[in-house]
């Protein structure tokens, strides 16, 4: 690749705004390590004041040639030639937008959102990314904005986020945004001694994006599987005969829009081998009936179908002891295990029953290949789910479970006849509440509840 080092006549300032345990003050250092080794004159500043992991840390660099004297070592107001946007929160707020100036500064910025404490503590906490850096963009120079997805990338090519910083610096000092060599960016790398081959290969596969970006994301797999690729592996764990009522079943579905056909494809099939087509069918019946309401209203199935076939599917195929067997002898567990290590020589499952939970026992057990054939019986077992000789049916969770399905078609039925022009988002937030009920034991236990306390709040409403 050719070399595009950026220009260095006066004084060079970069702004690094980002969150504590990321890896924003080793960015900096390797900076400045590597303009020491390139002969320029070096100022540095990092402002961590109480961060730890996931708290504001600030970097400032000036790089100037080597006979010029730097008067402050501190980026200043509307001062940054190079605004490395490492998280993009951090980056849009106006104490670190004001070292920007529109006609001066370029943006090199990590587009993917790292998520903070509110985002893991409320799940349903969106925040768009789109309007964050267009605000970054009214503040930088419309010919020098770039902003990469960097962590994906990184973690598709390498499975660590921590790569992600000297990804984008690769693809700032491949764009021109950085006044050093790249010998001397790997040598300051080489000089840190942490990961050494990883991160040279992070910021030489940086390069390699910004120069030619098809030939990096053809080696990065994608972040979901194709509808296709998600149906076929599903209908590989069923028998002939499950695969033909699975077509019998899916055939009910033209009537359905291509998104809720879609949705209705893959959970079908995994509904059949969660437990059985009767079980399927329980959930087709009930998804049909909405779509058909939703069309008679609204004039053909959408939101609130969709909202269906993806929730009660979630309710239905709750995951217990049967379950957690099934998706453990699946082949392609087996398949990623062998991708991940070379040739493994031993492979353990580590579980946490309930019952051994309740009765005391703090940690998972490790359990070896010879564990297998009780998985097998185990799965094979499902058939004695919700029944009376289900022995891990008693299980409080396990109760809530089941009453919560029965919960979900009341609700919904009862939704559903209120439906209308204008009630329709309504009835679509009632219709996804089992999205919030996520965790295991105590912790699902007290999102059903708060689900439940927010259906009452929303029946209210639509009455």
């Amino acid at each position: 690749m050719p070399a595009a080092k950026a220009r260095l006549d006066r004084p060079y300032h970069i702004y690094i705004p980002g969150v504590g345990g990321t890896g924003v003050i080793t960015v900096n250092a390797l900076l400045c390590f590597a303009a020491l080794l390139d002969g320029k004159r070096v100022l540095s500043y990092d402002q961590t004041g109480a961060a730890q992991k996931w708290g504001p840390v600030l970097s400032s660099l000036v790089i100037a040639p080597h006979a010029e004297l730097v008067a402050a070592n501190k980026v200043g107001a509307g001062q940054a030639d190079l605004y490395l946007a490492l998280d993009p929160l951090a980056s849009a707020t106006p104490v670190n937008l004001d070292r920007c100036d529109p006609g001066r500064t370029a943006v090199l910025g990590v587009s993917s959102l790292m998520p903070t404490g509110e985002m893991i503590r409320n799940s349903s906490l969106l925040v768009p990314v789109d309007p964050i850096w267009e605000t970054i963009g009214r503040f930088t120079r419309s010919e020098g904005r770039l902003f990469v997805d960097a962590r994906r990338l990184a973690e598709g090519l390498f499975g660590d986020h921590m790569m992600t910083n000297l990804f984008a610096v690769g693809v700032a000092y491949q764009a021109g945004l950085l006044p050093l060599e790249a010998d001397s960016i790997e040598g300051a790398i080489r000089l840190n001694a942490v990961q050494v081959e990883g991160n040279v290969q992070a910021f030489r596969y940086g390069r390699l994006y910004q120069h030619d970006p098809a030939r990096v994301e053809g080696l990065v797999p994608p972040v979901r599987r194709s509808f296709e690729d998600e149906l076929a592996r599903s209908l590989a764990a069923l028998s002939p005969a499950e695969r033909r009522e699975h077509d019998a079943l899916l055939a009910r579905c033209a009537g359905l829009d291509e998104e809720s056909r879609r949705l209705a494809a893959v959970r079908i099939a995994e509904l059949i081998g969660y437990q059985d087509s009767r079980y399927a069918t329980r959930y087709l019946d009930f998804l049909l009936a909405a779509a058909a309401r939703e069309r008679e209203v609204l004039g053909g199935p959408g939101p609130v179908t969709q909202a269906v076939a993806r929730s009660f599917y979630k309710l239905l195929a709750y995951k217990d002891e049967y379950e957690v067997a099934r998706l453990h002898l699946k082949p392609e567990i087996r398949a990623k295990v062998t991708g991940l290590f070379t040739e493994p020589r031993r492979v353990a499952y580590h579980l946490h029953p309930p019952l051994l939970r309740a009765l005391g026992l703090e940690r998972k057990l490790e359990l070896g290949p010879w564990f297998t054939p009780a998985l097998k019986l185990l799965r094979g077992l499902k058939r004695l789910r919700g029944s009376p000789l289900d022995v891990f049916g008693w299980a409080r969770v396990r109760c809530e479970e089941r009453r919560l399905i029965v919960w979900y078609e009341e609700l919904v039925s009862a939704a559903l006849a209120r439906l209308a022009p204008r009630t329709q988002a309504l009835v679509v937030e009632l219709a996804r509440l089992p999205d919030g009920i996520r965790g295991y034991e105590d912790i699902k236990l007290r999102n059903a509840a708060a689900a439940r306390e927010r259906a009452a709040w929303l029946v209210e409403r639509l009455n």
